[in-house]
């Protein structure tokens, strides 16, 4: 027995492909008869031998496979023809499809307006609490990521100037005025701790979050050391700390040389964090160094103009407009920022992850063992033109905190859908897990679309303008491989707050000083190679094995290597020794590795990723040189260079941070 084929076909309807496969299909020769999940095609060969041919079909993460393999010894006479056939009229019966997410009616709930097309999310959602608003928000982040990249050459207008030039002497009501308040509140509270006078605007309820997050001991101790939390704070936030995290991808269908082993990393997201309490220790901070937090409120503009920016907004529960004058506006928006996108015509992001999941209580202790977390983990092969990915973390008491995403590259016909994922997430589950969904107590859900952008260099993307600076998943300046958003910002946050102060003091306020503040990193903008190579181009027909095939070599061989190799991997800390070994290994290993990136990345993104491997060797070059003396020599020059010329001094701070910062190191 032979498999001569695997393939996809996307659409969890298993019984139409069936029903197809065994009443509709015509094979090109021989007689075919049906199987049970399929049929059989039988062909006498002209050697006389009677050949055999065994299809069949299965289904799995809420999609179909399809299988074929040869009975017979002796290999059927066309064959390959009868496969390409086969595969042709499968393709052509069963496409890609890209749903849109139904209209909603103003006499309709939401659970009424989806209960046709994702009956299991209604199901569940109306078990969560809060499920009916979360719900909602989903559908709106749903709807506000898909108008963004729909038409990414006309982003929406809400950046305006103003030439008329206003006294310099009028009072503004903030410094800082920050738009989007969960990273938001953080730096916020760092800056309102340094003594500017800070407001946060926030669209929805201060505190709620709609994602859960995770850390390590040595990466929070950054916020710790720069003073933001104290120990004692820290240690109220953390709900779990799990003992080992695994990383395993589905290789039952990989050549032998292509399964690997579990790799663990112990002291990676290892500690839980309570995202309720941190945020409210963040208001806390605010509210005790004068900060005023208006939450429930909508950014709809903003107007610069030469001494101010004025931001425009609305009260969501009173419908009032709202206007604000302030020195600076953060944009902390995410992915729902208009913001980046018109500051990038439309291009702000170029990769996304839309992650769903859940935090959850009742998952059987003999199932899992809640001191244990899945930091990546795939339980099968391509669904429906993505490589579907699940994360598993411990959380307070007997709770785990459970997301499902994939890595997606932006398509105007296929921008990437939460509400189907949520669908795929509540079918699914059991598989990954083995849980009886009726008995799961639903605590909270968690979701949201992760953003990456492609960064050539650290010029390649705008993250500023004139009295406005994007912060987090809305600057979004590298791949979304390792992390984005909350563990960025907190590598980050001592050079990120250190460069705004000294902006601040010395009114260094237009794009050009702004821009000096930045979290980008070469030696991950050039990792973005390796996450292209995780996400399906939309409307491409990949074998199904080959993303778990290209992630088992590479974590597979991280496996092989001593725990702090893949610790420095995934915390944003590879050099470009260690980046260099570790891809040429992984090329000797599997030599087709590079074929196959090229293949889902294209030739012009190939030479792209060659600009960011030069900058990351001319950074790598310039700390290996500098990196031990230049940037305390500089520091040295502080006392006198400030004074006479900060603009010069906030450039050679901001070079002196990317020396080390750039090539993983924060000092």
């Amino acid at each position: 027995m032979q498999q001569l084929l695997y393939i996809e076909i996307p659409t969890p309807q298993v019984e139409d492909v069936k029903t197809w496969l065994q009443a509709e299909y015509q094979a090109p020769f021989g007689k075919k008869s049906v199987s049970k999940h399929g049929f059989i095609l039988d062909r006498q060969n002209r050697s006389g031998a009677i050949a055999q041919l065994s299809v069949f079909i299965w289904t799995l993460q809420r999609t179909t496979y399809l299988k074929v393999f040869r009975w017979s010894d002796e290999a059927m006479d066309g064959e390959q023809e009868f496969l390409k056939n086969l595969t042709a009229a499968a393709r052509q019966a069963f496409p890609y499809e890209f749903k849109q997410p139904p209209a909603i009616a103003s006499n309709q709930s939401i659970f009424e307006a989806l209960i046709q097309d994702y009956p299991l999310t209604v199901k569940f959602f109306q078990r969560i609490p809060n499920g009916e608003y979360d719900l909602n928000r989903v559908y709106w982040w749903e709807k506000r990521w898909r108008e963004s990249v729909k038409s990414p050459e006309t982003p929406k207008d809400v950046i305006f100037i103003d030439r008329e030039v206003s006294p310099a002497s009028q009072d503004l009501d903030y410094d800082i005025v920050y738009l989007g308040g969960a990273l938001g509140a953080i730096h916020a509270a760092m800056m309102s701790k340094l003594g500017y006078r800070v407001c946060l605007v926030e669209r929805i309820p201060f505190g709620r979050m709609n994602r859960e997050w995770n850390i390590s001991r040595t990466e929070f101790q950054n916020l710790i050391d720069f003073g933001l939390f104290t120990k004692e704070e820290f240690a109220m936030m953390i709900t779990a700390e799990y003992v080992d995290g695994f990383n395993k991808f589905f290789d039952g269908n990989n050549p032998q040389h292509l399964k690997s082993k579990v790799l663990h990393t112990p002291t990676v997201l290892n500690i839980a964090i309570d995202t309720n309490r941190l945020l409210e220790i963040c208001r806390q901070k605010l509210e005790q160094y004068g900060a005023v937090i208006c939450d429930r409120t909508e950014f709809e503009k903003v107007i610069i103009s030469e001494n101010n920016a004025k931001i425009f907004a609305k009260n969501l529960e009173t419908n009032e407009s709202v206007e604000i004058t302030s020195r600076l506006v953060i944009d902390a928006m995410g992915s729902a920022s208009a913001i980046a996108q018109q500051l990038n015509a439309g291009q702000a992001f170029d990769s996304v992850c839309p992650t769903v999941g859940a935090v959850l209580e009742g998952i059987d202790e003999s199932v899992w063992d809640s001191q244990y977390g899945d930091v990546l983990f795939s339980h099968g092969d391509i669904s429906r033109g993505r490589q579907l990915i699940w994360e598993l973390f411990p959380a307070e008491e007997k709770e785990l905190t459970v997301y499902l995403f994939h890595y997606h590259q932006v398509h105007p016909d296929n921008p990437g859908s939460l509400l189907e994922m949520y669908e795929d997430f509540f079918t699914i589950l059991p598989e990954y897990r083995r849980c009886d969904m009726d008995k799961l107590v639903w605590k909270k859900a968690t979701f949201g679309y992760i953003t990456g952008h492609y960064s050539l260099n650290e010029d390649s993307k705008k993250c500023a303008f004139d009295r406005i600076l994007a912060i987090g998943d809305a600057a979004s300046l590298q791949s979304p491989l390792v992390f984005t958003g909350f563990g960025s910002l907190v590598r980050n946050l001592p050079r990120l707050a250190t460069l705004l102060d000294t902006a601040l003091k010395h009114n260094l306020l237009k794009a050009d000083d702004l821009n000096q503040i930045s979290a980008y990193q070469s030696n991950i903008a050039v990792t973005w190679l390796f996450s292209k190579g995780m996400m399906v181009p939309t409307g491409k027909h990949l074998p199904p094995e080959r993303v778990n095939s290209m992630l088992n070599t590479f974590f597979g061989l991280l496996a092989d290597e001593p725990q702090a190799v893949s610790d420095r991997f995934i915390k944003d800390r590879l050099s470009w020794l260690m980046f260099n070994r570790l891809a040429l290994i992984a090329a000797f290993k599997n030599p087709r590795l590079i074929l196959w990136i090229i293949e889902m990345a294209g030739t012009k993104d190939l030479l792209k990723w060659l600009s960011s491997y030069g900058a990351f060797t001319r950074s790598s070059l310039s700390n290996a040189i500098l990196g031990g003396w230049l940037p305390q020599l500089m520091r040295s020059c502080q006392t006198w260079l400030e004074p006479t010329n900060p603009r010069l001094w906030l450039r050679l701070l901001s070079w002196s941070y990317a020396i080390n910062y750039s090539v993983g190191k924060s000092k």
